[in-house]
């Protein structure tokens, strides 16, 4: 079983919401995770001090770190607004060339699933910005529907890893879709809204999954890590992100990123 890590940017001002209702969600987010002791006082202070640094991301931190690891991840930046995606195409152009420059790889999070016409369409614009040829797309709130893969072959897609089950990867048409198998927000707010899981539950559960994905010879074992909890304002998201790297390769598994285990999927065809 090989490892792909992958970001979702949901943010990365915390001004681009000031026409949205992000930041009141938030407020009532923290208060009530910090009111059930779900986080620290620390962690409410700090997540309430983010807001006055307009800063909602961590992609240079997070590219630092999994270099250091030697970890080859894939960032998913959006082109559209919509359902709390509300950063400028200025924005996201200047992020997924940061992130290629940095030699790492870069796939759209993608809104549009139930439209072909609509999905072309952020295909096109993400494919402007990039200037990718060939590219991957994960779903916001991994959205879709019957008709999603068949849309996202249609318009070009290399891969798509939305769909969330213990599966292996299939193929429909030339797109292969990776299914995501461990998300820190699933993980973190179990069947809730809010966080309502302590550090210790989570790696429980995590290695629950692990070896689950292993008995069931899952090929490739997809993590997803959001760009915005790798802080100390998160930090028991970012203390689980840590722990799961180091716990993966004390167990000798060998990380690859999407690319490559497309090429490798179809070499053995």
């Amino acid at each position: 079983m090989k490892i792909i890590i992958s970001h979702d940017v949901d943010h990365i001002t915390v001004w681009e919401h000031k026409k949205d209702i992000i930041i009141p969600k938030f407020l009532v987010r923290n208060m009530i995770e910090l009111m059930s002791g779900a986080i620290s006082g620390k962690e409410g202070c700090l997540r309430f001090a983010d807001l006055f640094k307009n800063k909602w991301h961590n992609i240079e931190e997070l590219i630092d770190f999994d270099r250091k690891e030697h970890i080859q991840s894939t960032f998913f930046i959006a082109v559209a607004k919509g359902l709390g995606l509300s950063y400028s195409l200025k924005d996201a152009e200047f992020w997924i060339n940061r992130i290629l420059n940095e030699r790492f790889d870069v796939g759209l999070h993608g809104l549009a699933f139930d439209n072909c016409e609509d999905i072309k369409n952020e295909y096109t614009s993400f494919k402007n910005l990039s200037k990718l040829n060939d590219f991957g797309i994960r779903m916001h709130y991994l959205r879709s529907n019957n008709n999603t893969l068949k849309y996202l072959n249609n318009s070009g897609y290399i891969f798509d890893s939305t769909l969330y089950k213990f599966q292996n990867p299939f193929k429909v048409g030339n797109l292969w879709e990776f299914p995501l198998n461990i998300m820190d927000s699933y993980l973190f707010h179990k069947n809730s809204r809010w966080q309502n899981q302590t550090l210790e539950q989570v790696k429980d559960e995590t290695k629950r999954k692990i070896d689950e994905a292993y008995k069931r010879n899952i090929k490739y074992f997809i993590v997803l890590f959001h760009s915005r909890s790798f802080n100390n304002s998160f930090n028991s998201w970012k203390n689980w992100y840590i722990w799961i790297i180091e716990y993966l390769k004390s167990n000798g598994f060998e990380f690859i990123n999407y690319r490559k285990a497309v090429e490798e999927l179809e070499n053995k065809k």
